[in-house]
């Protein structure tokens, strides 16, 4: 909350417009140019994180296409196509595109199956249909597969990537499939090539060390990415020592190959355009959602990114497998490693994106014979320890904790032995039978403990767990005690019918019903649906927030029925304790129910008749102030036995209220009050206010316990340090609250329709002097004379009146109410501690108006001058509602 006592300052016109070029400035859209200037504009960090990605995606984009046995340069062509083309069309300004090893089995296949130029015409057909998939905006419809399968997917295909590159890192030649892969490895073990055996040993041992290297030197060499390091070292090596291993060959640019229409069958030319786009937009997708989240948590640089638009996104893949493919380049994806690199090394556009395909065609045309030195082991050894690493630990435990290991199994076996596609085929089925069977078992039990029945439901409760669930509640014996132990998150209408039936007959026999989690917690019955409005605080005593006839809530009044039924029913009964439509009043100051009415400024927004009592010096009753007890009849009560009767129902009330909380709420906060009564309060605010019952602070605040010192008294007032008859009570507890609680803020909360600032305006005089000479004041009259210079600062012509942005006080009282927060907020700062605090620069003040007719919220706002008199305005501004994670931030 802004501070609302700040020094009164003097802002030229000039500074004010600077002020707010410069906050504009903030939310201008990271890929615009600046205003003023029309010019392109590359940022320094994009540049460096463009370089960054370049060095990694410039030996991957070899190794990649070194296993999927395509020409060297259809990787190279992927990863440039995949910087320009998909970084400008696509939809996540900072994910990278290219050749990525998601992909590397499904092409291999394809090349295998129909050869590398009709495996550039399936490419651009992918293209296509991701281009009619995105025209569908169907994106995050890719988002519903089960993590298990996608993780599942990733795992087999690499495993099936490093079984194949195994086989060049030993010096030989891989094999069609996995399994092939698997029974070659004996022979090709007793027939090593030392070369590359070296060399790719030499690979693996930077690529693993790289990273853990430490101290200074280490944080200076990581500035060079692993993936570069292990490939140069390794070439290094194999030049230094004189080895001759295969090394990379790139063919002239005029003898590239170009696509070719596709030949086959039919059916598996469209299986194959199916594959390579559900794993290119499902990858894609998800790399894009990951990016999001990267952004989100990077704390440098502050700069605003948008968030990913999947449909844009999954066009622009289109749009790069169109063109890659085109010009005879490997399919394009999404690729996670080089776009955490991206986002790590501080890329603010897409800019960056399009500058490292920018690199690496560079390298392609002019880079030619460096990379002819780099031998094809360490590429291979590259790409073996990448597709090791999507085995991902960390997806596995996720998976294990959300017991779907058995899909997450299934389809990494069915990729590995049979394919990509049938692979997820077969996730997918296997995901709907795990979750058939989740829905169908059911297990329920009953058992006699210490005269209690308990009956356990374990599972989804649906309608065909319906006849053995009741044949189970049937056990029970009549009049026995039963508690229902219910461990699922699904119940359908029909066993809903089932529970709530017998419940009825359970209770009407003479037995009682209770139902409860897993944990044996009570499961709790939801309010009424008129009370829907004011949920999660419903119900409650006195609560009439619907649209009740005058007759009914008249009757509802009279009833005075405040205890609660001893059963308790299944999710969805109706509740029959307090707030449902018979609770009674207790008086307590809701409008229009029992002897306290409603205050003037808020009875147009109450239920019910509202009347103004007349108390014996004139002034009207208003929220706070007492008229009295009411019998059941509904009209005051005389007579000896009235008294007796209204505490009785104060008791029952009271014991009402104190076993629902012993029931319901005391399990759920015990632990956290024990954590408070060991370490003690240390509450962040003292939280001064009116003892209107209206007022729940921890309601309007959204706190608990330990969060508020809090200070309550008739017209939230604060008496000054030296004024006559001040109340020690609240100066002490400023004085507790700031030098002993060491509190970061104080905030004075008024609110409309306040008794004490209405008496204030009825009978200013009577509160110095009272009507009968000889009666002396009351300590009502004595405690309001403290609320007098709020009356004389509003009349004084020095102030200017405080308002609600927007409009202007709806009366006289609201008037009051809003000068009278100003004024308290003075006299506070007069009080020593206060004083102390506001000069050290640890302590906040803050002004807050509460609209209870409304239920809306106004803090003061900041740049307001307190007691300086001239032209300035004490303005409240409107909270407006923000989201979760916006309230967090």
């Amino acid at each position: 909350m802004p501070a609302c006592v700040p020094t009164h300052t003097d802002h030229t016109s000039h500074t004010t417009r600077a002020k707010a070029a410069s906050r504009f400035s903030r939310f201008r859209r990271p890929h615009s140019p600046p205003p003023g200037g029309s010019g392109f504009r590359i940022a320094g960090a994009d540049l460096s994180a463009s370089i960054s990605v370049f060095l990694i995606a410039l030996p991957l984009s070899l190794g990649i296409a070194l296993a999927t046995g395509a020409p060297l340069q259809a990787g190279l062509v992927a990863a440039a196509v995949g910087g320009l083309v998909v970084g400008r069309l696509g939809g996540a300004p900072l994910q990278v595109s290219g050749p990525a090893a998601g992909l590397t089995v499904v092409t291999a296949d394809l090349i295998q199956l129909y050869g590398w130029r009709t495996t550039c015409a399936l490419t651009i057909c992918a293209g296509l249909a991701q281009l009619a998939l995105a025209a569908l905006r169907v994106a995050r419809s890719a988002l519903a597969v089960s993590p298990a399968i996608v993780h599942g997917m990733l795992a087999g295909i690499g495993v099936t990537i490093a079984l194949a590159q195994l086989h060049i890192v030993l010096g030989g030649t891989p094999q069609s499939s996995a399994v092939n892969n698997v029974r070659g490895l004996p022979a090709q073990l007793a027939n090593l090539h030392p070369g590359a055996l070296t060399v790719s040993a030499v690979t693996i041992a930077v690529l693993l060390a790289w990273p853990r290297i430490p101290g200074r030197a280490g944080r200076i060499v990581r500035k060079l990415p692993a993936t570069l390091a292990g490939v140069a070292v390794a070439t290094a090596v194999a030049v230094v020592a004189g080895m001759n291993p295969a090394r990379v060959d790139l063919p002239s640019w005029r003898s590239h190959a170009m696509p070719e229409l596709p030949e086959g069958p039919m059916l598996g030319l469209l299986a194959a355009v199916l594959t390579v786009t559900l794993v290119a937009s499902v990858e894609s997708l998800l790399s894009a959602v990951a990016v999001d989240k990267l952004v989100a948590a990077r704390k440098e640089p502050r700069v605003q990114i948008p968030r990913a638009r999947l449909d844009r996104e999954l066009a622009g893949q289109g749009a790069g497998n169109v063109v890659s493919g085109a010009l005879g380049g490997l399919p394009i994806t999404g690729v996670a490693v080089r776009s955490a690199a991206n986002v790590s090394a501080g890329g603010v556009s897409r800019h960056s994106t399009m500058l490292h395909g920018l690199w690496v065609a560079i390298a392609a045309l002019l880079l030619v014979p460096v990379l002819d030195l780099i031998p094809l082991a360490a590429l291979a050894a590259l790409v073996m320890v990448v597709g090791v690493q999507m085995v991902n630990l960390v997806h596995l435990r996720s998976v294990q904790r959300n017991r779907e290991m058995l899909v997450y199994a299934v389809t990494v076996t069915a990729v590995v032995f049979t394919g990509v596609l049938e692979g997820v085929v077969l996730g997918i089925a296997m995901a709907v039978a795990v979750a058939l069977h989740r829905l169908t078992r059911t297990r329920i039990t009953v058992e006699e403990e210490d005269g209690v029945h308990r009956v356990r439901a374990r599972g989804q409760l649906t309608f065909l767990a319906v006849p053995r669930l009741s044949r189970i509640l049937h056990q029970v014996p009549q009049d026995a005690d039963c508690v229902v132990e219910l461990d699922g998150s699904f119940m359908d209408h029909a066993a809903y019918e089932a529970l709530h039936d017998w419940q009825i007959a359970h209770i009407a026999q003479g037995g009682t019903a209770e139902f409860t989690g897993r944990a044996g917690g009570r499961i709790a019955e939801p309010a009424d649906e008129s009370h829907a409005c004011c949920r999660p605080w419903t119900p409650w005593r006195n609560h009439h927030c619907g649209e009740h006839p005058a007759a009914e809530y008249a009757g509802n009044s009279r009833s005075g029925a405040m205890e609660s039924g001893s059963g308790s029913g299944p999710p969805g009964s109706r509740p029959s304790g307090p707030g449902s439509s018979g609770a009674g009043s207790s008086g307590t100051g809701q409008p229009g129910t029992g002897p306290s009415g409603a205050g003037p400024t808020d009875g147009a927004h109450a239920h019910g008749t509202h009347t103004h009592g007349t108390h014996p010096d004139g002034w009207e009753s208003c929220g706070w102030e007492s008229g009295g007890s009411q019998s059941d009849g509904g009209q005051p009560s005389s007579g000896p036995g009235a008294g007796g009767a209204g505490r009785t129902s104060s008791s029952r009330q009271l014991a009402s209220g104190l076993s629902s909380f012993q029931r319901n709420t005391a399990p759920l906060v015990r632990g956290e009050l024990a954590r408070l009564a060991r370490e003690g309060q240390r509450p962040s605010q003292l939280f001064l206010t009116c003892a209107d019952s209206r007022l729940v602070t921890s309601m309007i605040t959204s706190s608990g316990p330990g969060d508020l010192f809090t200070v309550r008294n008739v017209g939230n007032l604060v008496p000054l340090p030296e004024a006559d008859g001040a109340d020690d009570s609240v100066a002490a507890a400023i004085e507790y609250a700031v030098e002993v609680l060491q509190v970061e803020s104080i905030t004075i909360c008024g609110h409309s329709g306040c008794g004490a600032m209405q008496a204030l305006l009825n009978t200013p005089a009577l509160l110095n002097t009272p009507a009968d000479p000889n009666e002396p004041l009351t300590p009502l009259r004595r405690w309001l004379r403290h609320g007098l210079p709020s009356l004389e600062r509003m009349r004084s012509r020095h102030h200017s009146w405080a308002r609600i942005a927007g409009r202007l006080p709806a009366d006289a009282v609201e008037q009051l109410c809003l000068t009278n927060v100003v004024q308290q907020l003075e006299h506070l700062r007069a009080h020593d501690a206060v004083a102390r605090g506001l000069a050290e620069g640890r302590l906040e003040l803050h002004g807050m108006y509460f609209h209870v007719g409304e239920a809306q919220a106004y803090l003061l706002a900041g740049g307001v001058a307190l007691g300086h008199g001239g032209g300035d305005e004490e303005v409240f501004n409107r909270v407006a509602p923000t989201s979760l994670a916006a309230s967090r931030a």
